[in-house]
């Protein structure tokens, strides 16, 4: 089975989020489960020298973009047991950052087309091709509107993956025509056009084989109008095709054995060596019995920051400390830093993105909070209970499907959470966890051990996409002959 997977980020060459994760580390574990896949990206200028002295010019073609015809070279690498395809255009690509451009419509749609044209040129042939997110979205158009009739394309399957349907690649109807050359072709004219605006995205939901996003209960939500952003007419009506997989964490990153003080669920004295490093680091009381509570996040409305800005007074009521690291929305930047100025003792506002430092806090706090108002997958959770450390999340999407909430009466669970986006559940949610933590160790202990024992590693999912790929290139069976034919 050959797949090629195409994304818009992979570590360890780019980054900005977690597709970046996913596209660094899933194609990884699917070839493990049976797969010949190959990976492509675009070649960015920002990606490490390192891997650029690496590459090797493959190809290059040019490409028609509408009435342009530009440079399209593939460079490839072979790195970590895979093989990676980097579609090269300075113009598009050697740029500071890979969004927030002027042309990014344009940018983006160059690197959808390129992903279908170039399997003319590679010594590789897939039979599923793999999009993720609005960046490669319009691949599932392409492919079947441009390359169908090219020899060695009719077999090919598509299957789109959402990470995240709020960003879905919406611009003014003049690019159907100006950018996508799709002006006179009515199924995509129709099947893009949303309003008075071209949606990428919506391209992908119409044109692709399968769809899936990235947990079960998030695909359950994106079917309704409040998580649909839009969307949602397609999704039920393509509810049979439509699936979500749980995404896993690469667990020999996560390793708390790694640590300069490794521990593991059998050696927690380690933890507890790493909390006093943090509170020490961060000018806190080094006291084991005051429970340190993180946020590892995007200051952001979708992470839920809007309930914890106004529950802060109340919470610090509380013998606590918050160790908070993030960059985001310039009002919970400054919620933090006002917090962090009037209570040193219990906040500390480190306003930064740090992977060394958040691996600190995930190794080292006790609770994390992740009360998103939706959340596709979410690593965080994960991430922190591989440190035994407990999540406090809202129930939704991966949060729901990953941390099974605390349960007094028969001591099962992983982490807190509540159901309703208010402030004051998050609230209560975070005292139950406190008190817990101060009146009922051997409980609180017991948790931590559950969130040991999860199982997040990408074998996992990489199973499940395996499934999915047979059934989509399995053909369907003949009918019986002992039946009668339908009339």
């Amino acid at each position: 089975m050959n797949v090629l997977f195409a994304t818009f980020e992979a570590i360890p060459f780019v980054k900005t989020g977690g597709l970046g994760d996913v596209g660094g580390t899933l194609p990884k574990a699917l070839q493990a489960a049976g797969a010949d896949i190959r990976v492509i990206l675009p070649k960015f200028a920002t990606i490490p020298q390192e891997f650029l002295d690496k590459m090797t010019h493959l190809t290059d073609f040019p490409l028609l973009l509408s009435w342009r015809s530009q440079y399209c070279g593939i460079e490839k690498l072979e790195y970590d047991g895979i093989t990676w395809y980097f579609v090269d255009n300075e113009y598009y690509f050697g740029r500071s950052y890979p969004y927030g451009f002027f042309d990014d419509g344009e940018r983006i749609a160059f690197f959808a087309k390129a992903v279908c044209e170039c399997i003319a040129h590679l010594d590789f042939k897939p039979d599923i091709l793999h999009c993720n997110d609005w960046h490669t979205a319009l691949s599932c158009v392409f492919l079947r509107e441009n390359f169908r009739e090219w020899e060695g394309y009719g077999g090919i399957k598509t299957v789109f993956t959402i990470h995240n349907l709020k960003f879905q690649g919406k611009y003014a109807s003049s690019v159907l025509g100006n950018v996508l050359g799709l002006h006179d072709c009515p199924a995509a004219r129709n099947q893009l056009l949303q309003g008075d605006a071209v949606n990428y995205m919506r391209g992908a939901l119409n044109y692709a084989d399968r769809i899936t996003t990235v947990s079960p209960t998030y695909a359950w939500e994106i079917c309704t109008d409040f998580y649909g952003e839009g969307c949602n007419d397609i999704f039920n009506r393509r509810k049979s095709i439509l699936s979500g997989i749980l995404n896993g964490i690469d667990q020999e990153t996560y390793d708390p054995k790694k640590l300069e003080v490794p521990f593991d669920q059998d050696h927690l004295a380690g933890k507890a060596e790493n909390k006093r490093r943090l509170q020490e680091k961060l000018g806190f009381q080094q006291d084991p019995d005051i429970p340190l509570i993180g946020v590892i996040s995007r200051l952001t409305d979708q992470k839920g920051f809007d309930l914890v800005n106004y529950i802060l007074p109340e919470l610090l009521e509380s013998d606590v400390q918050l160790a908070v690291l993030g960059t985001g929305q310039k009002e919970y930047e400054d919620a933090f830093k006002y917090f962090a100025s009037q209570y040193p003792e219990k906040v500390s506002a480190n306003i930064l993105f740090s992977e060394p430092l958040s691996i600190e806090f995930y190794a080292s706090c006790d609770m994390i909070l992740v009360p998103s108002l939706f959340e596709p997958c979410g690593l965080s959770q994960m991430i922190a209970m591989r440190y035994g450390t407990l999540p406090v999340v809202r129930e939704t999407g991966g949060l729901k499907d990953s941390v099974l909430p605390y349960n007094q009466y028969t001591g099962e669970g992983n982490g807190f959470s509540f159901a309703n986006y208010n402030a004051h559940e998050l609230l209560f949610t975070i005292q139950r966890a406190i008190k817990l933590f101060q009146e009922d160790r051997p409980a609180w202990d017991q948790l931590v051990q559950n969130a040991f024992a999860a199982d997040f590693c990408w074998e996992n999912s990489a199973g499940q996409y395996m499934a999915l790929y047979r059934d989509l290139l399995t053909p369907p069976s003949p009918p019986d002959e002992d039946e009668p034919a339908s009339e």
